[in-house]
């Protein structure tokens, strides 16, 4: 491992950042996850973070607090704005404003500090809730970005951000998740889960996760709160 290439691995807690994670040890990464304390509604995907983090081998997981919840604007960080139970047309209450360009910004200057090269992140733009941060499009400007605005980028060498994902849809991504192992019941999906991190089996993310395990064929491991109708 200590000959091994160097990855910043951007961990929520969640099923596809977990996939993602397990991808980069099967492909010989030494992995370096970070996770964000960014004043979200619980804290349950951090601690999720951390046990997915140890269970596939990471070499240093770290936590960055911020406080995007003090300018609010979206229902994961402003209690005012109530978790919907469907997507709804459009970019969803549940965007949080410029969260992947501030995590991603913040990973590369983590991976300058290591002298990693290589950055992973599970975003998807096939089963995903409408984020603008999640299109290809957005990856492609930020590595741009990540290529000049650097000391390494100026000096020839090249960033590259990892989206293992971006083209898969949740059952893929449920049946790539069970090829590597992983155990999801460890994970957690919800916007609104217990500290605990049992699933309230409404919101966008519990049906979007539960619709993959469903057409992957596999049962749901998530951990439900008994009162959750999950049909």
């Amino acid at each position: 491992m200590s000959d091994a290439k160097k990855a910043v691995v951007l961990v929520s807690g969640g099923l596809d950042s977990t996939t993602v994670l397990a991808l980069a040890r099967q492909q010989g990464y030494a992995c370096y996850t970070l996770s964000f304390d960014y004043g979200q509604r619980h804290r349950a995907e951090l601690f999720a973070a951390e046990r997915v983090s140890t269970a596939l081998g990471d070499v240093e997981h770290k936590v960055v607090r911020l406080n995007l919840d003090s300018i609010g604007g979206s229902a994961l960080t402003d209690d005012a704005i109530a978790v919907p139970e469907d997507g709804g047309d459009g970019i969803p209450v549940t965007y949080v404003p410029a969260r992947n360009t501030v995590f991603l910004s913040i990973a590369l200057g983590w991976a300058e500090v290591l002298g990693a090269m290589d950055i992973f992140i599970g975003v998807n733009a096939v089963d995903y809730s409408g984020y603008p941060d999640c299109r290809p499009a957005f990856i492609d400007a930020f590595t741009r970005l990540a290529n000049v605005a650097t000391r390494v980028g100026v000096e020839g060498g090249c960033y590259k951000i990892h989206t293992p994902l971006m083209d898969l849809g949740k059952d893929d991504i449920v049946r790539l998740g069970a090829e590597l192992g992983i155990d999801y019941s460890q994970t957690v999906s919800c916007y609104q889960a217990t500290d605990d991190g049992l699933a309230c089996g409404r919101c966008d993310a519990c049906r979007l996760r539960r619709e993959g395990f469903e057409k992957a064929g596999l049962k749901d491991v998530t951990r439900y709160l008994e009162s959750a109708t999950v049909s």
